[in-house]
């Protein structure tokens, strides 16, 4: 069973996977908006993981008997400059994302809840990959510069991701 600490904690976490979904989807629309389709569809991708997640957490907290309570979610920014830009946001916003799940590992530990500890490894691991992503086209956009052929070529590629939700037990 859920402590009332640990079930504020994972709701907080719900609403900051949605608050991320959020943010990926004003991320879409800005590049959608300057003509980058193929960045705007692996921002969608990106919309559809984080809502996955939250799904994830939601599904933990019911099976413990605990209660999902739904808050507002933030705005996220809607103005951005460049598609370096978006990945440089992306970036730092996924690293802070890390530091919350890290923060909730430790409080799962600090409580012996030994059941969310091992729930949560799994997007433990999620994140190194999610991080890894986000700086790998970072270091991309960084390499190509103002070469706009470059920026098509990462464009056409982003335009082939596609999402595929976990299976259950599944690692990322």
């Amino acid at each position: 069973m859920l402590s009332k600490k640990m079930i504020e904690s994972l709701n907080e976490q719900i609403n900051k996977e949605l608050y991320s979904a959020y943010l990926y989807m004003s991320m879409a629309s800005y590049a959608s908006s300057i003509g980058l389709n193929g960045f705007a569809n692996w921002f969608l991708v990106q919309v559809k993981e984080e809502l996955s997640h939250a799904e994830k957490f939601y599904a933990y907290v019911i099976k413990q008997a605990g209660r999902v309570i739904a808050k507002a979610i933030d705005e996220p920014p809607s103005d951005f400059s460049s598609a370096l830009d978006l990945f440089k946001k992306t970036l730092e916003h996924e690293q802070k994302v890390t530091k919350r799940i890290h923060n909730l590992v430790s409080h799962a530990r600090k409580e012996e809840d030994h059941s969310t500890d091992a729930f949560l490894q799994w997007f433990v691991t999620e994140q190194v990959e999610e991080e890894s992503n986000a700086s790998e086209l970072l270091q991309k956009l960084n390499l190509i510069g103002k070469d706009v052929n470059g920026l098509l070529t990462i464009d056409n590629q982003l335009a082939t991701r596609v999402f595929v939700p976990p299976q259950a037990g599944q690692q990322p």
